[in-house]
């Protein structure tokens, strides 16, 4: 086996922005290793503007990319004949990507082979998500779509329900927390997969558009994006419906504004998805004229997504091991108990991190390019 199963012509606009989503991603992870701030950044109480920046900033990393993992579906998956075809190859990715968050991606995070603390995150999400798009697919495009919207408008109508029988599947679908099981092992669920299910069919859908002539295509994809912006601050300034946490008037009006776009994101509320989703659709007919080296750069990362991703938890986590040695004078794996650094050293690593993953990323990409080994295309 040596082709994939279709060959698609690339669009530049999402390989650019899933490229900046996956920079930007980076920025909290390695605030998570490296930062001394030891409170929620988004916590208003305490702190500041800038942390706060620095956090809300990367809430458009996860919708953005599960979203654009619909829409990548949709584009290379669109041509295949077979629709079981395309069905099985959906659900083996979905499946190997939930494999691979337990595996390469847990030991990313937290350097330890023991398994009494598994965290389920965005990989996990986007494994789940693909198995259930995998079924959907054989609906008709209306019904998919009808199904994501549900879950992305509706699902915020379910904050206050708590069943007195199966939580553990509630809180897989809907409630950040742990599910504990035999002795003292748990495991975190960090993304509840309601509604991000219906983020990356809403996605697949999404799609479509791209199959539009270029005029029609863009002012689809900017009434899109500005309608979502709109709905989000109709809802939000209104504060009854669309996310639990309502915003509140601060001493200063730019706090203000940090309250008002502070949204829930475990799980993702349905004016965070409209927040960070709107922006990001309507830039996209702006990154499709891109060029130069900012574009060049920030495609490399959208190509090799995972490849980025798995790289750079390794890599952001050792950093931070070394730093330990050298500035703080720390010794072990557990980083996330050392003291931290202040802010303009947290950008300082970003950076340097940014600039190390590029050069492994680019060659893979280049391997992507010129081999068609099946086995590819699950990385």
């Amino acid at each position: 086996m040596t082709a994939p199963l279709t060959t698609t012509k690339r669009i530049n606009s999402i390989d650019i922005l899933r490229g900046i989503v996956m920079v930007v991603m980076a920025l909290d992870h390695v605030r998570d290793f490296f930062s001394d701030f030891n409170f929620d950044p988004t916590d208003l109480q305490h702190a500041s503007s800038i942390m706060f920046f620095t956090r809300w900033i990367t809430h458009f990393c996860a919708p953005v990319f599960i979203f654009l993992s619909g829409t990548s579906a949709f584009l290379s998956l669109g041509k295949i004949a077979s629709k079981k075809e395309a069905a099985w190859r959906l659900f083996t990715r979905g499946v190997w990507l939930i494999v691979l968050e337990v595996t390469f991606v847990r030991l990313g995070w937290s350097f330890d082979i023991n398994y009494h603390m598994v965290f389920l995150q965005v990989i996990w999400a986007i494994g789940c998500s693909m198995v259930v798009l995998s079924a959907l697919i054989f609906l008709p495009w209306e019904w998919i779509l009808g199904i994501g919207l549900i879950m992305i408008f509706g699902h915020n109508a379910l904050d206050n329900v708590h069943p007195a029988v199966m939580t553990t599947f509630w809180d897989v679908l809907h409630v950040q927390g742990p599910i504990t099981y035999g002795h003292g092992n748990t495991i975190m669920i960090m993304y509840p997969l309601v509604p991000w299910i219906g983020v990356m069919a809403v996605g697949y859908c999404f799609g479509k558009i791209f199959q539009l002539p270029e005029h029609l295509k863009n002012k689809s994809l900017y009434n899109i994006g500005v309608s979502c912006i709109v709905w989000f601050v109709i809802l939000r300034a209104i504060n009854v419906y669309g996310d639990m946490s309502p915003w509140h008037t601060q001493v200063t009006w730019w706090r203000t504004v940090l309250s008002f776009i502070n949204c829930t994101k475990y799980p993702p509320s349905l004016l965070y998805l409209l927040m960070t989703l709107g922006p990001a659709i309507a830039l996209l007919p702006i990154l499709g004229k891109m060029s130069g080296a900012a574009g060049n750069i920030f495609r490399v990362y959208g190509r090799v997504p995972l490849f980025y991703y798995v790289l750079h938890l390794y890599l952001v986590h050792g950093m931070a091991i070394l730093a330990g040695y050298l500035f703080k004078g720390n010794a072990g794996v557990s980083v996330f108990a050392h003291p931290g650094y202040p802010l303009p050293w947290v950008y300082g690593f970003w950076l340097l991190a940014v600039v190390i993953l590029y050069f492994p990323c680019r060659w893979f990409m280049y391997i992507k390019q010129n081999h068609r080994k099946w086995w590819l295309s699950y990385l």
